[in-house]
């Protein structure tokens, strides 16, 4: 297998600072998850609007995580997500860092609990096929630290072939899956599954 692109590293605390913005992390993780999208396809899925997605979409690419793409109907330009994920590190001996960290991962653990909740809201509805393939797993471990890093390796190293913005070879019936050790099919603002 080809060696897969590494997740982006972000220290910096103006960054950090932007993706704590709750509004901008769900744009930069849902083009993450499904792909390039026009502004207006990006307020239907997480609830906004298509102007306050395109003002905020365009602070993100200010910082170089997103970028417009030919396509859509030449009134409206999709965009993509230049990254295939995020690496946040661990928390900054220097205060200033280690506040926008903490804040950016806050961010980050609601919009996880928003689209847990999505999912278990619409859970009846979905396929039984991805119903029966959806977890939701917690574990107790009792591990070292070294090994606590190495089994992160691990499932980072199964994972990140089936990432979006990687797979190339994803068969036609592959949809959009949330996954963080919970796995379940994305749900986006109006109910439905993303496409």
């Amino acid at each position: 297998m080809a060696e897969l692109p590494p997740r982006t590293r972000v220290r910096e605390v103006a960054l950090l600072k932007a993706l704590a913005h709750p509004l901008r992390s769900e744009l930069l993780n849902y083009l993450m998850s499904v792909g390039p999208r026009t502004a207006s396809e990006c307020a239907v899925a997480i609830g906004s609007s298509a102007s306050n997605c395109s003002w905020h979409l365009r602070q993100l690419a200010e910082f170089g995580l997103v970028e417009r793409v030919d396509g859509g109907d030449g009134r409206e330009r999709p965009w993509r997500a230049k990254h295939v994920g995020l690496d946040f590190g661990e928390l900054d001996d220097e205060p200033s860092t280690r506040s926008a960290q903490l804040a950016a991962f806050g961010t980050r653990l609601r919009e996880e609990e928003l689209l847990t909740q999505r999912y278990l809201e619409t859970a009846e509805q979905a396929e039984p096929e991805w119903l029966d393939a959806s977890a939701i797993s917690f574990y107790g471990l009792r591990i070292t630290a070294a090994e606590m890093k190495e089994l992160v390796e691990a499932v980072d190293a199964l994972i990140r072939p089936y990432v979006g913005s990687i797979r190339q070879d994803a068969p036609p019936d592959a949809r959009p899956v949330h996954a963080s050790l919970r796995a379940f099919l994305r749900i986006e603002a109006d109910g439905k599954p993303s496409r």
